[in-house]
């Protein structure tokens, strides 16, 4: 399965549904599902799980296997991880929908998330395996 069929299924899910996530066919995959919960969580599903706090938008930095932790002291082991890291920008649309939008540079495909008919949050796949390239 690639990444693009992958989103094509999660197109249009409703917001707090993640029965896709049940069977781990993501992390089977080698996929990270990157959507947004609330107005100040980024969620991270599969090959990666985890969140981020992200109110107003923020960066999230990862490896292809972990998500980068800050580090308030910016000491150099953190930059020099840093620098290695891939990021995802997380942007916050206050007052237009959808809510959350990601921009990267990594190769993704993108899926809308829906609440009570409405497009919440444009979500993108990545393919851990895309990193490594």
């Amino acid at each position: 399965m690639t990444i693009q069929e992958f989103a094509k299924m999660l197109d249009g899910n409703e917001y707090g549904d993640e029965s896709w996530n049940e069977d781990g066919r993501a992390k089977e995959l080698g996929f990270v599902v990157v959507f947004g919960a609330s107005d100040d969580l980024c969620e991270l599903r599969g090959a990666i799980d985890g969140e981020v706090s992200c109110f107003e938008g923020s960066t999230i930095h990862f490896d292809g296997e972990r998500l980068l932790e800050e580090c308030e002291c910016e000491c150099s082991y953190y930059l020099l991880a840093k620098e290695k890291c891939k990021t995802i920008e997380v942007v916050w649309n206050d007052h237009e929908l959808p809510c959350w939008t990601y921009e990267t540079d990594i190769p993704h495909a993108t899926f809308d998330v829906m609440d009570e008919g409405e497009k919440y949050c444009r979500g993108i796949v990545v393919d851990i395996k895309s990193l490594e390239e």
